[in-house]
């Protein structure tokens, strides 16, 4: 008799289905245990992560005492109910069968041009417990096709079923109720607000979701069909929620990715960039083969590899003989890829500078990384965090994190246990953002950079975990005051960088040692001339703290290597240029931010290009030094050794933070971060994805705004010493006084390159010009402020 192993006996409850016992907790709904016996009941609206409706009525079974049939995906068992299903019930098989001719009355017979053709439930369910003919003589109604939801996904009403799987899924997981059900019996059908897009963050999981191909990708639409497809497991490049991928691709190309099925970590669901963000790699400016610098004209030109290796060699060795070299490699790369950077630099270059850090850092994050984040596998360690723990968490602290913006399955999960078990969320941020509404939360509001008073005056109950994102960076004390708060009440703490690889390029050891040199001090040294070469990864100027710095110093180094992707500002400065395999085109490890490895297989193959490991191990060879790192395997058995030799425990950081700092008229502090839709170049060439990115807005409080004379909609110009400046409408918002809130990296707001300045940091704030004016120049008018926190004030 199957049963639910590890469950106490006193919470099962046993029962009949088809003539097959069947032990199952109390509260399952009869789908449920009938699946645990392999008993496959019919369904369209019913989904195992959804709240059940009883939509579709396609699963009604017959259960013995009651006096009609029901719908086996509301209906919950109960002590020795006798259920009987389509197999042994003629009342279940027929009802079934009439249901089915009702939902294909009006359905048209498009399935050899239907996306869903050949994986369509609707299909396959047609055929197991539909009719073989149909008795409609009638003429079906027929809607204007499609209708753009948004410019990523495409409606069919004509298709659609009515099983509100995609209504649901917005309301309930998603929390975006931008698609509705709209009108009454017969004209019911699915819809939005003319004045409100479907512009969610996760609207690409209504059209896997979808069991009719009633909503279509507009990237996908008749692009191929299912058994045209190659499918490769794969784990999604963009951010450090490590989602389990299905990569479908056909001749070569990558025409799209499906959500894999991971229930510890993303379950079914995926963000739409990761989904969606994947023609970065086919752009015109992709590298695909090595290039050389002519010293005497200073152009590159193309080379074979077994030159661009010589050459690299020589001007390596010669630098090692000299200065030194450097190794900075982006956040991006697989475990393995990491691994052999940092080998690299210690076994070639014989050099302890390196990390992995492209983005704002500073010695007390690498400190804190130390003490409290390496080595926290969730196999490896109880004091790690999981996905798991999120949910059963009593409070979950937001601290320089803004999960649906950063790691959106984070947001997934933290939305599902406020939804489901009341989970308290806090946010310490400078006003309350749509995560934090989305999830119930509450707001401990405070300016950039008093942070640390906010965690010092935090009380938490037991079983609290702290969720400290990679812009605390930015904000001295921050992480003493994180390490502080876990001392004081046993909190647990995970740190949850925004891109995909830096989890694992921590634990691949790609951090600099204390007394080794950092980023910043990498940079300082080769402007300065302290260095001589430098071997960069996936390094992104525009991702520095100061870019134009980055370049100078960039422009100012004798010898520089670069392993990229696509053409780049790196790759105008380079001497050597070696084109690297994208993520799709190799297999490796990401390490998510729980420490959970996530390994994937290779998609593609890439013709005229290697690995970043392959690339450093045969450079290595070139110079003499035996790295050991022939292919993926190697560098996992050495990281198998790294892990068992690591030392348990590191002194946490311990660094005051500073006084807070007066403004003077027209000063402000500067609260930013990214959205997950920006100018990214990993989501370069999708239009469709691009066309739901946020209209970027400058936000300042009502005081601080009425200060410079402006007012909702006007123009402000937000500039910073002798660097540009950020022109953007205004928002009036509750932000603390004295704060101006900018997106990072967006269209007309790029807050590094244009005002070399990061989060915290003292800018000039004055107005340009009224919103009349304003109108014009933008094309667009100024959304009013929606900001409405709970708020708890904490002054610094």
């Amino acid at each position: 008799m199957p049963d639910t192993p590890g469950q106490p006996a006193a919470d099962l409850l046993t029962l009949t289905i088809d003539g097959i016992e069947v032990s199952v907790p109390k509260g399952t709904l009869i789908i449920r245990a009938a699946e645990q016996i392999g008993v496959q009941v019919p369904r369209f609206c019913d989904h195992p992560l959804l709240d059940p409706v009883g939509a579709c009525r396609q699963c009604i079974v017959e259960v013995e005492g009651q006096r009609k049939p029901v719908t086996a995906c509301t209906t919950t068992v109960s002590a020795d109910m006798v259920v009987k299903t389509q197999h042994t019930s003629e009342v279940a098989d027929k009802a079934q069968h009439g249901q089915m001719e009702m939902l294909l009355i009006n359905h048209p017979l498009d399935c050899p041009v239907c996306d869903k053709g050949g994986e369509c439930p609707l299909q396959n369910q047609a055929m197991s417990n539909g009719r073989s003919e149909s008795r409609f003589r009638d003429v079906k109604r027929t809607y204007k096709k499609p209708i753009p939801l948004s410019t990523e996904v495409l409606l069919d009403r004509d298709r659609c079923v009515l099983c509100a799987r995609c209504t649901r899924f917005s309301l309930q997981v998603a929390g975006d109720p931008f698609i509705e059900l709209f009108e009454r019996g017969a004209l019911e059908q699915v819809g939005i607000d003319p004045d409100e897009p479907f512009q969610s963050y996760f609207s690409s999981n209504t059209v896997q979701i979808c069991p009719v191909g009633a909503l279509t990708a507009a990237s996908y639409r008749f692009q191929a069909r299912p058994f045209d497809l190659v499918s490769t497991p794969s784990v999604c490049e963009h951010c450090a929620s490590g989602c389990e991928q299905r990569t479908d691709h056909r001749r070569g190309r990558v025409l799209r990715r499906l959500a894999g099925d991971a229930p510890e970590v993303n379950a079914e669901w995926n963000c739409d960039k990761g989904r969606w963000g994947f023609e970065y790699t086919r752009q015109a400016d992709r590298l695909t083969v090595p290039l050389i610098r002519d010293r005497e004209t200073g152009e590159l030109h193309e080379a074979s590899w077994a030159d661009a290796l010589s050459y690299a060699a020589r001007g390596l060795l010669e630098c090692v003989a000299r200065n030194g070299a450097a190794v900075l490699a982006g956040g991006r790369h697989t475990v393995e890829d990491a691994y052999a950077y940092a080998k690299f630099a210690r076994e070639a270059l014989g050099s302890r500078d390196m990390d992995f850090r492209a983005r704002p850092s500073s010695p007390e994050e690498a400190a804190f990384l130390r003490s409290h984040v390496v080595g926290r596998s969730p196999e490896a360690s109880k004091r790690g965090v999981t996905y798991a723990d999120l949910e059963t968490a009593g409070t979950v602290v937001l601290v320089a994190f803004e999960p649906e913006e950063e790691s959106p399955i984070v947001f997934l999960r933290l939305r599902k246990a406020a939804r489901k078990s009341g989970l308290r969320v806090i946010s310490i941020a400078p006003f309350t953002t749509p995560s934090v509404v989305k999830t119930l939360g509450s707001l401990v509001r405070c300016r950039p950079g008093a942070e640390p008073a906010a965690l010092d005056s935090l009380e938490l109950p037991d079983g609290a975990v702290v969720l400290v994102g990679e812009r605390l960076a930015s904000v001295t004390g921050g992480f003493s005051a994180v390490a502080r708060l876990a001392e004081r009440t046993g909190a647990r703490v995970a740190w949850i960088p925004r891109r995909a690889g830096e989890r694992g390029a921590l634990e691949a050891g790609l951090l600099p040692e204390p007394g080794a040199r950092d980023l910043p001090e990498i940079l300082d040294a080769a402007y300065e001339g302290a260095i001589d070469g430098l071997v960069v990864g996936g390094l992104d100027p525009a991702d520095l703290p100061d870019p134009m710095q980055a370049r100078e110093a960039l422009a100012r180094v004798p010898f520089l290597v670069s392993l990229e992707l696509r053409y780049s500002a790196v790759t105008e400065l380079a001497d050597v240029v070696f084109p690297v395999a994208a993520s799709v085109e190799k297999a490796g490890t990401f390490i998510d931010w729980e420490g959970r490895e996530r390994p994937f297989a290779q998609a593609l193959t890439a013709a005229t290009t290697m690995t970043d490991l392959r690339v450093l191990h045969t450079l290595a060879g070139e110079m003499g030094v035996a790295l050991g790192l022939p292919g993926v395997d190697a560098a996992q058995a050495e990281l198998l050794g790294v892990a068992g030799s690591r030392e348990e425990s590191s002194p946490s950081p311990d660094v005051a933070a500073p006084a807070d700092r007066t403004l003077a008229p027209g000063e402000a502090m500067l609260a930013t971060w990214s959205w997950l839709l920006d100018d990214g170049r990993m989501q370069d060439g999708e239009p469709y994805l691009a066309g739901t990115r946020k209209l970027p807005r400058l936000h300042l409080s009502e005081a601080t705004a009425a200060a410079i004379g402006a007012g909702p909609g006007d123009l402000v110009r937000v500039g910073s010493g002798d660097a540009g400046s950020i022109t953007l409408p205004l928002v009036v918002a509750d932000l603390p006084d004295g704060v101006v809130w900018l997106p990072t990296s967006s269209p007309g707001s790029h807050v590094r390159e244009e005002l070399g300045a990061a989060h915290g940091d003292v800018v000039r704030v004055a107005l340009l010009r009224p919103a009349a004016d304003a109108a014009e120049i933008t094309g667009d008018a100024a959304p009013a402020g929606d900001l409405q926190p709970d708020v708890q004030e904490v002054s610094s």
